[in-house]
Formats: C-alpha cells, sequence, structure tokens
C-alpha cells in the first residue's frame, strides 16, 4: 500500500529534497511551502499556504484525508533562520522566528494526528539543530525556537506513546542551503570544528537519519533528539 508523507517547508533546501527523495522511494508526498515548487509527479501534491493560517491548514488535512484516506509521516521541516546578537533583533522579529519555528510545528500536528493515527506505522519527525547544544551567540532566539522544538518532541512522544505515533528530532549541522545564506563562512568552520566528526553536512545525512525514524521496523523509537556529527 502506498505511504503518505506530509513535508512542511518543500519549496527548497532539505524539504525540497526530501520530497524528491520520498517520492523517488515510491511515496505519495503531500508537500506546503509560501512559494510554488517545481515538481512534476502524479504521486505530488503541493498546497501554497501560511502556516500562520489555522482555517488553511485544516483545508490541507481535508484535502490529504480525502486524496490518500490516511497520513503515514508528518515531516515539521519549514523554519527560518534570522542569526544576529538578541540586543540587535527587533522584539517583532523574535516572535515571527518563533511562530515559525515552533508554533507552526504545533500547528500543523495538532491538525494532522487524526489522520495520523489511523495510519499503519505512524511518525512524526521535527527539526532541531546543532545551534543549542553548541549555544551559538548570536542564535539566542533561532536556538531558543529550536530547543522548544526538542523538549515539545520529548514530551509528544509520552503522549502519543499510546496511540503508536512515534516523535523524533533531527539535529543537522551546517549544511549548504538557503539558510545559511550570509553567515560568515570563518563563523561556520569554527562550528564545525567542534563536532567529533569535523566536516560539512550534507543532504544525504538528513536523509539517512529520516529513513531511519520512519522506517515501520523503527516503533519502539521514540522521544529522541539526535544531533548529526556528534554535536551533542
Amino acid at each position: 500500500m502506498e505511504r503518505c508523507v506530509l513535508i512542511t517547508g518543500c519549496s527548497r533546501g532539505i524539504g525540497r529534497s526530501l520530497s524528491e527523495h520520498f517520492l523517488a522511494a515510491g511515496w505519495r508526498v503531500i508537500g506546503c511551502s509560501r512559494s510554488d515548487v517545481a515538481i512534476e509527479s502524479d504521486r505530488f501534491d503541493h498546497f501554497r499556504l501560511d502556516l500562520h493560517d489555522a482555517t488553511a491548514i485544516k483545508e490541507m488535512m481535508r484535502e490529504i484525508r480525502r486524496r490518500c484516506g490516511t497520513l503515514d509521516v508528518l515531516i515539521n521541516n519549514a523554519g527560518a533562520a534570522s542569526m544576529a546578537p538578541f540586543t540587535l533583533q527587533p522584539p517583532d522579529v523574535a516572535r515571527r522566528l518563533m511562530d515559525l519555528n515552533f508554533q507552526s510545528a504545533i500547528e500543523v500536528t495538532h491538525a494532522a494526528i487524526r489522520l495520523l493515527r489511523s495510519a499503519e506505522h505512524p511518525r512524526i519527525v521535527n527539526f532541531s539543530s546543532v545551534a543549542v547544544p553548541f549555544r551559538l551567540e548570536g542564535e539566542a532566539i533561532y536556538s531558543a525556537s529550536k530547543a522548544a522544538i526538542e523538549q515539545w518532541t520529548r514530551v509528544l512522544a509520552r503522549e502519543l506513546g499510546p496511540l503508536r505515533i512515534t516523535v523524533n528530532a533531527v539535529g543537522p549541522t551546517p549544511i549548504r542551503t538557503d539558510l545559511i545564506r550570509g553567515v560568515a563562512e570563518e563563523k561556520l568552520q569554527a562550528l564545525i570544528d567542534r563536532q567529533a566528526i569535523p566536516r560539512w553536512g550534507t543532504i544525504d545525512d538528513v536523509i539517512n537519519l529520516v529513513d531511519f525514524f520512519v522506517r515501520p521496523q523503527s516503533d519502539f523509537i521514540t522521544g529522541q533528539v539526535v544531533y548529526l556529527g556528534g554535536a551533542g
């Protein structure tokens, strides 16, 4: 039976690569983002929406139910970074960052629970960052939003355990995507040098871990936050 995955923030970077990966593996992929996505496949459906719009999210879930019947995997990938010293970051920018990185995942997950609970092997995968364990200067709000994701992941795993829904999180190291565009190369290299395995991360590293979390055999693995590169 065809499995269905919902990936938020699928227009570029990790989200787009995950979409293409799951399509190549034969999955039905539902993507959502604020901009259009040029992925051509009869197994790909895209919803252009703002993740702050609860009504649009509920409408998307109704369409997923109509088209797929259920939802096997939810990947809360959407997010943004605003890397600046706290004293130079206006509170309204910090509020928007928390809303996108944390509150939007809450909105989507809450709306998806009913679809997930009817799946045979339901999975939720969230995205954190090595910015949390490394306590990076200049990323106070970004790392705080990801720390919130981590604690939410752990507690949600306990709450959803009786429904057989596993909840885990991926903590990528720096990967050459739009998220880190504008960050000084020497700052990124200094971060990489602090890892147990001092190299740049790749999309394939992320895909490997996501695949592990969502495979049917991983039904006893939940509440985990795994940092790539040995950053924990």
